[in-house]
Protein backbone atom coordinates (compact mmCIF):
# COMPACT_ATOMS: atom_id res chain seq x y z
CA UNK A 1 0.00 0.00 0.00
CA UNK A 2 2.94 2.85 0.94
CA UNK A 3 4.83 1.90 -1.99
CA UNK A 4 1.64 2.36 -4.34
CA UNK A 5 0.85 5.81 -2.82
CA UNK A 6 4.86 6.50 -3.45
CA UNK A 7 4.72 5.09 -6.54
CA UNK A 8 1.99 7.14 -7.65
CA UNK A 9 3.45 10.24 -5.75
CA UNK A 10 6.55 9.98 -8.53
CA UNK A 11 4.29 9.71 -11.13
CA UNK A 12 2.31 13.06 -10.13
CA UNK A 13 5.80 14.68 -9.84
CA UNK A 14 7.09 13.95 -12.80
CA UNK A 15 3.88 14.62 -14.46
CA UNK A 16 3.78 17.99 -12.84
CA UNK A 17 7.71 18.56 -13.69
CA UNK A 18 6.39 17.81 -17.36
CA UNK A 19 3.89 20.35 -17.45
CA UNK A 20 6.22 22.95 -16.04
CA UNK A 21 8.64 22.54 -18.90
CA UNK A 22 6.38 22.63 -21.00
CA UNK A 23 4.59 25.86 -20.25
CA UNK A 24 7.89 27.17 -19.47
CA UNK A 25 8.69 26.28 -23.39
CA UNK A 26 5.54 27.47 -24.79
CA UNK A 27 5.85 30.87 -23.01
CA UNK A 28 9.93 30.95 -24.38
CA UNK A 29 8.89 30.60 -27.96
CA UNK A 30 5.80 33.19 -26.99
CA UNK A 31 8.50 35.90 -25.91
CA UNK A 32 10.86 34.73 -28.65
CA UNK A 33 8.28 34.85 -31.96
CA UNK A 34 5.49 36.82 -30.26
CA UNK A 35 1.79 36.28 -30.02
CA UNK A 36 0.03 35.10 -33.43
CA UNK A 37 -2.14 37.41 -35.18
CA UNK A 38 -5.22 36.48 -37.46
CA UNK A 39 -3.60 36.81 -40.71
CA UNK A 40 -5.37 36.70 -44.16
CA UNK A 41 -4.73 35.03 -47.26
CA UNK A 42 -5.07 38.31 -48.94
CA UNK A 43 -2.09 40.06 -47.37
CA UNK A 44 1.37 40.20 -48.63
CA UNK A 45 3.19 37.27 -47.17
CA UNK A 46 2.12 35.30 -43.78
CA UNK A 47 4.70 35.49 -40.95
CA UNK A 48 3.40 33.17 -38.49
CA UNK A 49 5.08 33.64 -34.92
CA UNK A 50 8.01 34.52 -36.43
CA UNK A 51 9.52 37.84 -35.15
CA UNK A 52 12.64 39.39 -35.69
CA UNK A 53 15.71 38.59 -32.75
CA UNK A 54 19.40 38.84 -32.55
CA UNK A 55 20.11 36.05 -34.38
CA UNK A 56 17.54 36.88 -37.50
CA UNK A 57 19.83 40.55 -37.72
CA UNK A 58 22.91 38.28 -37.97
CA UNK A 59 21.37 35.84 -39.99
CA UNK A 60 20.51 39.29 -41.93
CA UNK A 61 24.16 40.07 -42.45
CA UNK A 62 25.02 36.84 -43.77
CA UNK A 63 22.79 36.61 -46.36
CA UNK A 64 23.96 40.40 -47.46
CA UNK A 65 27.56 39.12 -47.81
CA UNK A 66 27.18 35.72 -49.88
CA UNK A 67 23.85 36.61 -51.72
CA UNK A 68 24.13 40.24 -52.74
CA UNK A 69 26.67 41.36 -55.74
CA UNK A 70 26.72 44.19 -57.57
CA UNK A 71 24.67 43.09 -60.14
CA UNK A 72 22.19 41.84 -57.40
CA UNK A 73 19.48 44.25 -58.61
CA UNK A 74 19.74 43.91 -61.78
CA UNK A 75 19.84 39.84 -62.11
CA UNK A 76 16.46 40.68 -60.45
CA UNK A 77 15.34 43.70 -62.80
CA UNK A 78 14.34 45.92 -59.75
CA UNK A 79 14.68 49.47 -60.28
CA UNK A 80 16.60 51.49 -57.28
CA UNK A 81 17.73 54.44 -56.10
CA UNK A 82 20.00 55.46 -52.99
CA UNK A 83 17.02 55.26 -50.35
CA UNK A 84 15.61 51.71 -52.38
CA UNK A 85 18.71 49.62 -51.25
CA UNK A 86 17.89 49.57 -47.67
CA UNK A 87 14.10 49.02 -48.10
CA UNK A 88 14.73 46.77 -51.33
CA UNK A 89 17.52 44.69 -49.09
CA UNK A 90 15.38 44.38 -46.20
CA UNK A 91 12.08 43.23 -47.33
CA UNK A 92 13.68 40.69 -49.61
CA UNK A 93 15.16 39.24 -46.92
CA UNK A 94 12.08 39.12 -44.78
CA UNK A 95 9.77 37.93 -47.15
CA UNK A 96 12.31 35.01 -48.13
CA UNK A 97 12.35 33.88 -44.14
CA UNK A 98 8.84 34.98 -43.17
CA UNK A 99 9.36 38.13 -40.91
CA UNK A 100 7.82 40.89 -40.52
CA UNK A 101 8.53 44.14 -42.58
CA UNK A 102 7.12 47.29 -42.21
CA UNK A 103 7.62 51.33 -44.40
CA UNK A 104 6.52 54.67 -43.15
CA UNK A 105 5.59 56.47 -46.53
CA UNK A 106 6.04 59.67 -47.80
CA UNK A 107 2.20 60.66 -47.53
CA UNK A 108 2.34 59.41 -43.49
CA UNK A 109 0.97 55.64 -44.18
CA UNK A 110 2.62 52.45 -42.34
CA UNK A 111 2.56 49.34 -44.99
CA UNK A 112 4.04 46.22 -44.36
CA UNK A 113 3.94 42.62 -44.90
CA UNK A 114 0.28 42.53 -43.85
CA UNK A 115 -0.89 45.17 -46.17
CA UNK A 116 -4.10 43.57 -48.56
CA UNK A 117 -3.60 46.33 -51.30
CA UNK A 118 -2.14 43.47 -53.92
CA UNK A 119 -4.24 40.69 -53.02
CA UNK A 120 -5.27 40.85 -56.65
CA UNK A 121 -2.19 39.69 -57.79
CA UNK A 122 -1.33 35.81 -57.46
CA UNK A 123 1.64 34.50 -55.04
CA UNK A 124 4.92 32.44 -55.72
CA UNK A 125 7.25 30.31 -53.25
CA UNK A 126 10.21 32.36 -54.80
CA UNK A 127 10.17 35.78 -54.30
CA UNK A 128 11.17 37.05 -57.21
CA UNK A 129 8.76 34.99 -59.09
CA UNK A 130 6.18 36.11 -56.84
CA UNK A 131 3.87 39.01 -58.79
CA UNK A 132 2.15 39.92 -55.33
CA UNK A 133 5.04 40.78 -53.57
CA UNK A 134 7.25 42.26 -56.19
CA UNK A 135 3.95 44.79 -56.79
CA UNK A 136 4.31 45.40 -52.87
CA UNK A 137 7.92 45.68 -53.28
CA UNK A 138 7.75 48.32 -56.28
CA UNK A 139 4.90 50.66 -54.12
CA UNK A 140 7.36 50.70 -50.95
CA UNK A 141 10.27 51.79 -52.80
CA UNK A 142 7.87 54.77 -54.96
CA UNK A 143 6.71 55.57 -51.75
CA UNK A 144 9.96 56.34 -49.11
CA UNK A 145 12.94 57.73 -49.22
CA UNK A 146 15.91 59.47 -47.39
CA UNK A 147 13.19 61.18 -45.77
CA UNK A 148 11.36 58.32 -44.48
CA UNK A 149 14.23 56.23 -43.13
CA UNK A 150 14.52 58.09 -39.60
CA UNK A 151 11.32 56.69 -39.31
CA UNK A 152 11.83 53.41 -40.05
CA UNK A 153 15.40 53.09 -38.48
CA UNK A 154 17.21 53.67 -35.34
CA UNK A 155 20.96 54.72 -34.47
CA UNK A 156 22.78 52.13 -32.88
CA UNK A 157 25.93 51.63 -30.75
CA UNK A 158 29.35 51.47 -32.78
CA UNK A 159 31.16 48.18 -32.46
CA UNK A 160 32.10 44.81 -33.99
CA UNK A 161 28.79 43.25 -33.15
CA UNK A 162 26.64 45.80 -34.08
CA UNK A 163 27.70 47.59 -37.14
CA UNK A 164 26.99 44.17 -39.49
CA UNK A 165 26.46 43.45 -43.01
CA UNK A 166 23.25 44.94 -43.83
CA UNK A 167 23.31 48.41 -41.19
CA UNK A 168 22.14 51.19 -43.28
CA UNK A 169 24.01 54.41 -43.09
CA UNK A 170 22.19 58.23 -44.20
CA UNK A 171 23.94 61.07 -44.24
CA UNK A 172 21.42 64.29 -43.78
CA UNK A 173 18.34 62.64 -45.04
CA UNK A 174 20.11 63.32 -48.63
CA UNK A 175 21.77 59.74 -49.40
CA UNK A 176 21.82 56.51 -47.88
CA UNK A 177 22.98 52.99 -48.70
CA UNK A 178 23.82 49.53 -46.62
CA UNK A 179 26.76 47.97 -44.80
CA UNK A 180 27.93 45.14 -47.38
CA UNK A 181 31.18 43.75 -45.83
CA UNK A 182 33.16 44.22 -42.46
CA UNK A 183 36.80 43.46 -43.09
CA UNK A 184 38.40 43.17 -40.10
CA UNK A 185 41.84 42.02 -41.62
CA UNK A 186 43.42 45.44 -42.68
CA UNK A 187 42.81 45.23 -46.14
CA UNK A 188 40.68 47.49 -46.99
CA UNK A 189 41.04 51.59 -46.44
CA UNK A 190 38.20 51.61 -43.84
CA UNK A 191 37.10 47.93 -41.96
CA UNK A 192 33.39 49.01 -43.15
CA UNK A 193 31.75 48.49 -46.73
CA UNK A 194 29.28 49.79 -48.64
CA UNK A 195 26.90 49.17 -51.07
CA UNK A 196 25.15 52.05 -52.70
CA UNK A 197 22.96 53.38 -55.54
CA UNK A 198 22.48 56.60 -57.14
CA UNK A 199 19.14 58.69 -57.95
CA UNK A 200 17.12 58.62 -60.18
CA UNK A 201 15.82 54.94 -59.49
CA UNK A 202 16.81 53.27 -62.32
CA UNK A 203 17.76 49.42 -63.44
CA UNK A 204 21.96 49.68 -62.20
CA UNK A 205 24.22 48.02 -60.85
CA UNK A 206 25.57 48.57 -56.69
CA UNK A 207 28.87 50.79 -56.30
CA UNK A 208 31.14 48.87 -53.51
CA UNK A 209 32.91 51.69 -51.72
CA UNK A 210 34.82 52.47 -48.55
CA UNK A 211 32.54 54.02 -45.61
CA UNK A 212 32.52 57.23 -46.09
CA UNK A 213 30.60 59.68 -43.91
CA UNK A 214 31.06 63.11 -42.17
CA UNK A 215 30.40 63.55 -38.40
CA UNK A 216 26.69 63.56 -37.90
CA UNK A 217 26.74 66.65 -35.66
CA UNK A 218 24.61 65.54 -33.24
CA UNK A 219 21.50 65.53 -35.47
CA UNK A 220 20.17 61.87 -34.73
CA UNK A 221 19.24 61.49 -38.53
CA UNK A 222 22.64 60.68 -39.98
CA UNK A 223 24.78 57.73 -38.63
CA UNK A 224 24.96 54.35 -38.63
CA UNK A 225 21.27 53.08 -38.70
CA UNK A 226 19.20 49.58 -37.86
CA UNK A 227 15.51 48.91 -38.93
CA UNK A 228 13.22 48.93 -36.40
CA UNK A 229 11.30 45.30 -35.47
CA UNK A 230 7.81 45.72 -36.33
CA UNK A 231 6.01 43.93 -33.71
CA UNK A 232 2.11 42.60 -33.41
CA UNK A 233 -0.30 44.41 -31.17
CA UNK A 234 -3.10 42.49 -31.25
CA UNK A 235 -4.19 42.35 -34.69
CA UNK A 236 -2.20 45.51 -35.39
CA UNK A 237 1.58 46.04 -35.96
CA UNK A 238 3.50 49.07 -34.37
CA UNK A 239 7.47 49.40 -34.15
CA UNK A 240 9.06 48.14 -31.01
CA UNK A 241 9.87 52.10 -28.93
CA UNK A 242 13.50 53.00 -29.99
CA UNK A 243 14.72 52.32 -26.42
CA UNK A 244 13.96 48.53 -26.65
CA UNK A 245 15.90 48.08 -29.84
CA UNK A 246 18.33 45.63 -29.32
CA UNK A 247 21.90 47.84 -30.29
CA UNK A 248 19.92 51.03 -29.62
CA UNK A 249 22.54 53.89 -28.96
CA UNK A 250 22.98 57.43 -29.31
CA UNK A 251 26.60 57.38 -28.62
CA UNK A 252 27.49 58.76 -32.15
CA UNK A 253 25.79 62.22 -31.83
CA UNK A 254 27.57 62.68 -28.30
CA UNK A 255 31.01 64.71 -28.10
CA UNK A 256 32.79 62.17 -26.66
CA UNK A 257 32.45 59.44 -29.50
CA UNK A 258 35.43 61.15 -31.60
CA UNK A 259 37.13 62.60 -28.66
CA UNK A 260 40.79 60.96 -28.70
CA UNK A 261 40.23 60.67 -32.95
CA UNK A 262 40.75 62.68 -35.98
CA UNK A 263 36.97 62.73 -36.59
CA UNK A 264 33.94 60.50 -36.95
CA UNK A 265 35.41 57.81 -39.52
CA UNK A 266 38.26 56.94 -37.82
CA UNK A 267 35.98 56.71 -34.35
CA UNK A 268 34.04 54.40 -36.14
CA UNK A 269 36.86 52.53 -37.56
CA UNK A 270 38.71 51.88 -34.04
CA UNK A 271 35.38 50.70 -32.09
CA UNK A 272 35.25 48.01 -35.18
CA UNK A 273 38.80 47.33 -35.37
CA UNK A 274 41.39 48.90 -33.06
CA UNK A 275 43.78 46.70 -34.76
CA UNK A 276 47.19 48.73 -35.72
CA UNK A 277 49.09 47.34 -38.55
CA UNK A 278 52.65 47.86 -39.54
CA UNK A 279 52.87 50.17 -43.29
CA UNK A 280 54.43 47.59 -45.04
CA UNK A 281 52.15 45.04 -44.28
CA UNK A 282 48.99 47.20 -44.82
CA UNK A 283 50.39 48.15 -48.57
CA UNK A 284 50.82 44.41 -49.45
CA UNK A 285 47.31 43.70 -47.94
CA UNK A 286 45.56 46.44 -50.23
CA UNK A 287 47.96 45.04 -53.13
CA UNK A 288 46.28 41.81 -52.60
CA UNK A 289 42.70 43.29 -52.11
CA UNK A 290 43.59 45.73 -55.46
CA UNK A 291 44.50 42.12 -57.20
CA UNK A 292 41.17 40.67 -56.22
CA UNK A 293 38.93 43.34 -57.62
CA UNK A 294 40.99 43.20 -60.86
CA UNK A 295 40.83 40.06 -61.51
CA UNK A 296 37.11 39.83 -60.86
CA UNK A 297 37.10 42.77 -63.20
CA UNK A 298 38.66 40.43 -66.17
CA UNK A 299 35.50 38.50 -66.81
CA UNK A 300 34.01 41.64 -67.02
CA UNK A 301 35.81 43.20 -69.44
CA UNK A 302 36.12 40.07 -71.81
CA UNK A 303 32.25 39.75 -71.69
CA UNK A 304 31.40 43.56 -72.31
CA UNK A 305 33.86 43.39 -75.18
CA UNK A 306 31.66 40.41 -76.99
CA UNK A 307 28.97 42.43 -76.27
CA UNK A 308 29.51 45.98 -77.07
CA UNK A 309 32.50 46.33 -79.01
CA UNK A 310 31.43 47.94 -82.64
CA UNK A 311 27.63 48.03 -81.44
CA UNK A 312 26.11 50.90 -79.49
CA UNK A 313 26.18 50.22 -75.71
CA UNK A 314 25.14 53.92 -74.40
CA UNK A 315 25.13 54.80 -71.05
CA UNK A 316 22.29 54.13 -68.86
CA UNK A 317 21.16 50.58 -71.47
CA UNK A 318 21.06 47.70 -69.71
CA UNK A 319 24.37 46.32 -71.62
CA UNK A 320 26.17 49.55 -70.57
CA UNK A 321 24.89 48.66 -66.47
CA UNK A 322 26.20 45.24 -66.71
CA UNK A 323 29.51 45.74 -68.42
CA UNK A 324 30.71 49.20 -67.47
CA UNK A 325 33.42 49.52 -64.83
CA UNK A 326 33.33 52.77 -63.51
CA UNK A 327 31.89 52.05 -60.38
CA UNK A 328 34.42 49.67 -60.00
CA UNK A 329 37.37 51.52 -61.37
CA UNK A 330 35.98 53.90 -59.14
CA UNK A 331 36.88 52.12 -55.96
CA UNK A 332 40.47 50.56 -57.73
CA UNK A 333 41.41 53.87 -58.27
CA UNK A 334 40.67 54.61 -54.46
CA UNK A 335 42.77 51.98 -53.59
CA UNK A 336 45.53 53.13 -55.70
CA UNK A 337 45.71 56.32 -53.88
CA UNK A 338 45.44 54.90 -50.79
CA UNK A 339 48.60 52.94 -51.08
CA UNK A 340 50.14 55.75 -52.74
CA UNK A 341 49.52 57.56 -49.20
CA UNK A 342 50.92 54.91 -47.10
CA UNK A 343 54.18 54.91 -49.21
CA UNK A 344 54.59 58.27 -48.95
CA UNK A 345 53.63 58.98 -44.82
CA UNK A 346 55.46 56.23 -43.88
CA UNK A 347 58.56 56.52 -46.39
CA UNK A 348 58.40 53.63 -47.66
CA UNK A 349 60.46 52.22 -50.52
CA UNK A 350 58.80 53.53 -53.51
CA UNK A 351 61.16 51.03 -56.20
CA UNK A 352 60.51 47.92 -53.64
CA UNK A 353 57.35 48.33 -53.24
CA UNK A 354 56.62 48.67 -57.41
CA UNK A 355 59.25 45.65 -57.73
CA UNK A 356 56.40 43.67 -55.88
CA UNK A 357 53.22 44.75 -58.02
CA UNK A 358 55.66 43.89 -60.98
CA UNK A 359 55.67 40.11 -59.77
CA UNK A 360 51.76 40.35 -59.64
CA UNK A 361 49.79 39.57 -62.88
CA UNK A 362 46.83 39.38 -64.07
CA UNK A 363 45.62 37.15 -66.96
CA UNK A 364 43.28 39.46 -69.09
CA UNK A 365 43.04 37.18 -72.15
CA UNK A 366 44.02 33.97 -73.03
CA UNK A 367 47.62 35.18 -73.94
CA UNK A 368 47.69 38.06 -72.26
CA UNK A 369 49.40 39.71 -69.05
CA UNK A 370 49.12 43.00 -67.26
CA UNK A 371 51.09 43.49 -63.76
CA UNK A 372 49.70 45.43 -60.71
CA UNK A 373 52.59 48.00 -61.16
CA UNK A 374 51.18 48.26 -65.04
CA UNK A 375 47.70 49.52 -63.41
CA UNK A 376 48.88 51.91 -60.63
CA UNK A 377 51.38 53.46 -63.33
CA UNK A 378 48.69 53.87 -66.39
CA UNK A 379 45.72 53.93 -64.57
CA UNK A 380 44.68 57.78 -65.53
CA UNK A 381 44.23 55.41 -69.39
CA UNK A 382 42.21 52.61 -67.89
CA UNK A 383 39.06 52.82 -69.82
CA UNK A 384 35.51 51.69 -68.24
CA UNK A 385 33.23 52.36 -71.34
CA UNK A 386 32.05 48.68 -72.01
CA UNK A 387 32.14 49.90 -76.12
CA UNK A 388 36.04 50.17 -75.30
CA UNK A 389 38.76 47.47 -76.91
CA UNK A 390 40.18 45.52 -74.45
CA UNK A 391 43.06 47.40 -74.91
CA UNK A 392 42.61 50.45 -73.82
CA UNK A 393 39.79 48.70 -70.85
CA UNK A 394 43.95 47.72 -69.69
CA UNK A 395 45.51 51.29 -70.25
CA UNK A 396 47.21 49.93 -73.20
CA UNK A 397 46.41 52.10 -75.69
CA UNK A 398 46.41 55.43 -74.77
CA UNK A 399 46.16 57.36 -77.52
CA UNK A 400 42.28 55.57 -78.32
CA UNK A 401 41.37 56.57 -74.60
CA UNK A 402 42.31 59.76 -75.43
CA UNK A 403 40.82 60.46 -78.51
CA UNK A 404 37.55 59.24 -77.49
CA UNK A 405 37.90 61.30 -73.92
CA UNK A 406 38.69 64.15 -76.11
CA UNK A 407 35.54 63.60 -78.31
CA UNK A 408 33.06 63.16 -75.61
CA UNK A 409 34.36 66.82 -74.09
CA UNK A 410 34.41 68.07 -77.41
CA UNK A 411 30.52 67.15 -77.75
CA UNK A 412 29.61 68.10 -74.48
CA UNK A 413 30.83 71.54 -75.07
CA UNK A 414 28.27 71.72 -78.26
CA UNK A 415 25.52 69.98 -76.49
CA UNK A 416 26.13 72.88 -72.96
CA UNK A 417 26.03 76.11 -75.53
CA UNK A 418 22.69 74.72 -77.27
CA UNK A 419 20.91 73.48 -74.32
CA UNK A 420 21.97 76.61 -71.58
CA UNK A 421 23.63 78.73 -73.74
CA UNK A 422 20.63 81.61 -73.51
CA UNK A 423 18.15 80.02 -71.03
CA UNK A 424 21.45 79.71 -68.08
CA UNK A 425 24.46 81.34 -69.55
CA UNK A 426 26.14 81.41 -66.39
CA UNK A 427 25.55 77.59 -65.49
CA UNK A 428 26.94 77.29 -69.44
CA UNK A 429 29.75 79.11 -69.03
CA UNK A 430 31.19 77.19 -65.87
CA UNK A 431 30.57 73.92 -67.41
CA UNK A 432 31.79 74.44 -70.48
CA UNK A 433 35.03 75.62 -69.08
CA UNK A 434 35.18 72.65 -67.27
CA UNK A 435 35.25 70.54 -70.49
CA UNK A 436 37.44 72.85 -71.90
CA UNK A 437 40.14 72.07 -69.55
CA UNK A 438 39.54 68.55 -70.60
CA UNK A 439 39.70 69.22 -74.53
CA UNK A 440 43.35 71.39 -73.57
CA UNK A 441 44.75 68.13 -71.34
CA UNK A 442 43.19 65.27 -73.93
CA UNK A 443 45.15 67.83 -76.89
CA UNK A 444 48.48 67.94 -74.60
CA UNK A 445 48.57 64.40 -74.01
CA UNK A 446 47.73 63.42 -77.74
CA UNK A 447 50.78 65.33 -78.66
CA UNK A 448 52.81 63.92 -75.60
CA UNK A 449 52.14 60.59 -76.80
CA UNK A 450 52.32 61.02 -81.12
CA UNK A 451 49.07 59.55 -80.97
CA UNK A 452 48.35 61.85 -84.25
CA UNK A 453 51.35 59.97 -85.68
CA UNK A 454 50.70 56.71 -84.57
CA UNK A 455 47.07 57.17 -86.23
CA UNK A 456 48.68 58.35 -89.43
CA UNK A 457 51.08 54.93 -89.98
Amino acid sequence: MIFGVLRTGVIMFFLRCILICFAACTLMTSFAYGNVVQESDAQVWKVGRHRWTIHDEYRYGIWIEESVTEDFFIRHNIRVDCADVPYAMRWIYARIHHLPAAASTVDNRFIGHWSKDWSHLPTNPHWHKDRRFRAALMSVLSSTSTQTLPSDTYPIKIGRHSVTPGTVFLFARDHAGIVSHVVMDGSTTHPVQTFEASSPARLQGLRLKDFLLPNPNADYISGLLKFRWPVSDGNTWRYLPLEEQPFYSDEQYLPAFTKGYSNYLEAVEKRINPAVYEPGEKAEKIMMTLYRRLNERVPIVLKGYIKCHGIECPEGSLLWEIYSTYNRDDFIGFLLHYLEQIIARNHLDRNDVLHKMEGIRLQITPGRFVTLRHVLENFKWIASDPEAGIEARWGLDKCSTIATRLRTAEESIVFIQNKYGETDPLFAEQSILKQQKIVDEMTSESLENNCMKNALR
